[in-house]
């Protein structure tokens, strides 16, 4: 009798380590940052459970906002994000330069609002 009991035991305690992603949300699988020169700086970001391109380049930037909070800047601009998906799994690979004052160019980003909109819709960071 109590055999049955210990396995079960055994497999609802494994059942506890593995992260359970709620049906249809996007799972944000980590972020890789790479400072590449100065103010420049590359996150690679993995996100599945997706189908959409721009949930990946949001992960990214969400990654660039804080990444320039978290080295005393409040602003960050976007030089490229390149999205790939194989087999289920989308990688972002990203680059940014971060900045005390807000960068020449169209894809600009506030770093502090950027980052609170991430928090708002549960969009991780570095």
């Amino acid at each position: 009798m109590m055999r049955p009991a210990i396995i079960a035991m055994s497999a609802l305690a494994a059942c506890e380590t593995t992260p359970i992603v709620p049906e249809g949300a996007v799972s944000y699988d980590g972020i890789e940052t790479r400072l590449l020169d100065g103010d420049l700086v590359n996150f690679r970001v993995k996100v599945t459970n997706t189908i959409e391109r721009q949930d990946v380049a949001d992960y990214a930037e969400c990654a660039a906002a804080q990444y320039a909070l978290i080295r005393g800047y409040g602003f960050a601009r976007n030089v490229r994000t390149l999205v790939d998906e194989e087999g289920g799994i989308w990688t972002g690979d990203a680059v940014y330069t971060i900045s005390p004052a807000l960068p020449r160019g169209s894809r600009t980003i506030d770093a502090e609002v950027t980052v609170a909109e991430c928090a708002r819709r549960s969009i991780p960071t570095v």
